[in-house]
């Protein structure tokens, strides 16, 4: 008798662990709504070319080289299938000459999440966008800061239900900003840029 209890028992707990599970696997690409969120990430950038500036000449355009990107954000669920995003990150990158520009961009955009798929863990989405693009470099340079859009499109690997992997592709277009030295502009400098970042995404409810 004794030993016929133990092994309910353990069928009993076996099954609640696997309908656990399977629940997790379905909830975890839920409906987004009322869930709040914090993501890290980081990846490459790959800028447009710039003025080639040396020792606040402008010389010609130049080549500027892939940099990394890092940053983090918040992310609220308003609909369904739409959330609200936060996002703040930061590259630096060089040219062919001696100037080196950095860009640090705050961004608040939207996502259309797509659920329901067959893989219940997958949730691809696509955003857009403003972006404030605070500008700088090196060489006693100033750079102007200036607004712009983004475009991007995304996807979630829930592993468990506050908890995804996150990867996304990102593009910034906006206008020109002065580069200046000694009050005077000396250039311009070309923001537009596009993005491939890795992450996770931690939600708290």
């Amino acid at each position: 008798m004794k030993t016929k209890t133990i092994a309910a028992c353990l069928v009993l707990v076996c099954s609640l662990v696997t309908a656990n599970a399977m629940a997790a696997e379905t909830n975890s690409a839920e409906s987004i709504k009322g869930r709040l969120g914090i993501t890290g990430e980081i990846g490459f950038l790959v800028p447009a070319d710039n003025a080639a500036v040396s020792t606040g000449v402008v010389v010609g355009r130049g080549h500027t080289d892939t940099g990394f990107i890092g940053g983090g954000g918040l992310i609220f669920g308003i609909l369904d299938n739409f959330a609200a995003e936060f996002q703040i990150t930061h590259t630096g990158f060089g040219t062919d000459t001696s100037t080196d520009f950095d860009t640090t961009n705050i961004s608040l955009g939207a996502q259309y999440r797509y659920l329901n798929l067959p893989v219940k863990k997958l949730v691809p989405y696509v955003g857009a966008g403003v972006d404030i693009l605070i500008n700088g470099a090196n060489n006693g340079l100033d750079v102007d800061t200036v607004a712009g859009i983004h475009v991007k499109a995304g996807v979630d690997y829930f592993v468990m239900r506050q908890l995804a992997l996150t990867s996304e592709l990102k593009g910034v277009i906006a206008p020109n900003a002065d580069i200046k030295a000694g009050g005077g502009k000396v250039g311009e400098f070309d923001p537009d840029s596009f993005s491939m970042t890795f992450g996770v995404r931690y939600f708290f409810n």
